[in-house]
Parts: structure tokens; sequence; C-alpha cells
């Protein structure tokens, strides 16, 4: 995902959605100021996101509709020092990602529809991936991780389009993209119990 300087002062439709968005950012910010390590800053910037979770409307119409090739990614706010962003994902039915994991740690809120989420595990030779578990968040939800372990792929599974807020901690622009490395090795099916 090549990004623009351009997006870094998103335009949000209207006083009440720059409202949202603001006081999101300011939770954030007071949560990821005080350093802890990346597990521990995911579940508190977790815990903000379900408090300051903003509705659709932060989004334009037109950025609400999607792309029918692939799901959009809007940059909303990206902090100034690079210590976190914030991203909406527009996902259009059945849209997927490929199976990744990411540069830093993540948390996400699902605002409209449902996103389903695939965990995996890489074997110890590197050769496959096995299902570890996998979520289905519908609109209201916030979940998030911290790699290492957060090897997963993201699906829209509903007939309307999903948009979730992604927070992560990371300058997004400096980076590139929140995808460490894409998997490619084919997955493997747990055994079945006895």
């Amino acid at each position: 995902m090549q990004l623009s300087r351009a997006y870094v002062e998103a335009s949000v439709p209207d006083s009440t959605a720059a409202s949202e968005l603001t006081e999101l950012v300011l939770a954030i910010r007071q949560v990821v100021n005080r350093h802890p390590d990346w597990e521990t800053t995911a579940r508190l910037v977790a815990g903000e996101l379900e408090r300051h979770l903003p509705s659709a409307e932060i989004l334009s119409s037109e950025q609400r509709r999607g792309d029918p090739a692939r799901y959009q990614t809007h940059v909303l706010h990206i902090e100034r020092d690079g210590s976190f962003s914030v991203l909406a994902l527009v996902w259009r039915p059945g849209q997927v990602t490929p199976i990744h994991d990411h540069v830093t740690w993540c948390v996400f809120g699902v605002i409209q529809g449902v996103e389903h989420e695939e965990l995996y595990r890489l074997d110890a030779g590197g050769d496959f991936l096995a299902e570890s578990g996998s979520s289905t968040n519908h609109a209201g939800e916030v979940a998030g991780f911290a790699p290492p372990g957060d090897i997963h792929r993201v699906r829209n599974p509903g007939p309307g389009t999903a948009i979730s807020i992604h927070v992560y901690g990371t300058d997004i622009f400096r980076v590139g993209s929140s995808i460490r490395r894409e998997y490619h090795q084919p997955v493997r099916q747990a055994p079945l119990a006895a």
C-alpha cells in the first residue's frame, strides 16, 4: 500500500465526525505516550477504541461505498511523532486480505457490517500454516494483537459493505504498509480429535 503525505490531514464529512476522530486520537495519544510494551499498548488502545469507536459517518458516502476491485484504505490520522496511525478500511462483500502479519501492534473496531478473521501459526520448519482460531466481529466489536503470533487473514463474509477503524503503532507513511510479510505456504487443517 503506497500512501501520499497529502492524506495526513484527512477530511471528515462534518463537525460531528471530526469531533469523534479528535476524541479517539486524544484517547489513543494518552495511552501510547505511556510507552508500555506492545501487548499492553494493544490492550489499552483496544479499550480506548471501544470507548471512542466512531460512526461510519466518519467517512464520506463515496468512501463508504468501497472499491469493487479490492478493499480500500483511508488514512484518518498519523501522529506527528510517528507513534501511531488511524485508518479506515472499507470492505465490499467477499473481499479478503492475503494471509499476513504486521510490523507492529494493531487494534481494530468494526463500525459497519461484519469482518471475519482467521488466525494462523507457522510450523517449526516454516513450510506450512495451521489455522489456530477464528473470530467474527460485528459492528461495535473491537479486537487487537501484537507480534509475534499475529498471522491472520481478514474477510468480509456479509452481504453488505463492512467498515473498520484500524490503529497501528507506527507512522504508516514511514513504513509504507502495516504488513510485515505475506504468507503463501499451504494451510494444513488441524487433525480431527478422536
